[in-house]
């Protein structure tokens, strides 16, 4: 293994990059994930996470750049890498004929599994609970159902990583909550390393130990979601104005304020104390006839620490990387 990093470190990704053409959907990204814990790619649709997220799964070649696997050279190596790595796809993958006992036993054939394999699938059916419609087909299932049976066929042959790519994109809340309480589960019983591409803050936040946020083909901040939140320094102090530009002008180097950003209705600003600030920026305001539509202050979350990256909200787009990486993968 590199000696530049610890014997527990389960993947190694350095200087990434994948280009489609002459569009550049992954820009030389670096990070590491430890053995053991629920790592985040956290991004807007089209940032790059289901490019990157192929990559590491060798579904997809790279431009440059390298993976290790345990050490093992994920690109140079896939049917090693392969042996060690499950998969829950974005897209539904399931054979919707075929009952939840006949997918996950045709998943086990696929991967050589023939001792106790009965057992195996007994038992990753009980985890995910859905042992008692073993025999129902998955056509009867809803999409909370097929979900966890994604995840139970992509852990069945005991990998050492599993990716779940957007594991909860278009469930309701209280089914995403379920799913969640399912990944908390294998990570906590089995001690599985898991890596999990998301847009949803609040997903990314209940389930993952360190998080990599991700916008445009690059990894802009990573940290615990904790150390991410602690990083503007205070309070969260949302601002409505039309006249943003003049505002954040005045605003600017004032010694009660850490920084100033525009967001869609007005400014977002990082202040140390967030209650002092408000009358403080009023009276700056008023002062050049400028009127303020509402103040509102907060601790911060990950929203706001995506909005002061970036400028803006977390959005949902696919015209990006991830509409390149589809057309191809449906050539």
């Amino acid at each position: 293994m590199d000696q530049n990093h610890r014997i527990e470190d389960a993947i190694v990704v350095k200087s990434l990059v994948k280009r489609f053409g002459s569009f550049t959907a992954v820009k030389g990204i670096s990070f590491s994930v430890k053995t053991g814990e629920i790592f985040g790619l956290l991004g807007p649709n089209g940032a790059g996470k289901t490019t990157t997220i192929s990559m590491m799964t060798t579904m997809l070649s790279h431009t440059s750049g390298s993976i290790k696997l345990f050490g093992v050279d994920a690109l140079a190596a896939k049917d090693n890498a392969r042996q060690m790595i499950g998969i829950v796809f974005q897209d539904p993958s399931l054979d919707d004929e075929l009952t939840a006992w006949e997918n996950l036993d045709f998943h086990a054939r696929l991967y050589g599994i023939k001792n106790e394999k009965d057992e195996i699938i007994e038992r990753v059916l009980k985890l995910v609970d859905l042992q008692d419609k073993a025999e129902k087909q998955v056509k009867t299932f809803s999409g909370g159902m097929k979900r966890r049976l994604e995840i139970a066929r992509g852990f069945i042959h005991s990998p050492k990583v599993l990716f779940l790519d957007e594991p909860t994109l278009g469930l309701d809340p209280q089914t995403r909550r379920r799913i969640w309480d399912y990944i908390t589960k294998l990570n906590r019983e089995q001690g599985l390393t898991i890596i999990l591409t998301t847009h949803y803050l609040e997903e990314a936040d209940s389930l993952c130990n360190r998080i990599a946020i991700i916008d445009h083909g690059k990894i802009i901040k990573s940290g615990t979601p904790d150390s991410l939140k602690r990083s503007l320094g205070g309070d969260v102090v949302r601002i409505g104005v039309e006249r943003k530009t003049e505002l954040m002008r005045l605003l600017k180097g004032k010694p009660f304020i850490n920084s100033v950003k525009e967001s869609n209705e007005g400014l977002e600003i990082s202040a140390k104390d967030g209650s002092k600030a408000i009358p403080m920026i009023a009276k700056i305001a008023d002062r050049d006839g400028i009127s303020i539509s509402y103040a509102t202050v907060k601790q911060p979350s990950l929203e706001d620490v995506f909005i002061h990256l970036t400028g803006r909200d977390i959005r949902e787009e696919g015209a990006d990387g991830e509409s390149a990486w589809k057309r191809f993968r449906g050539r």
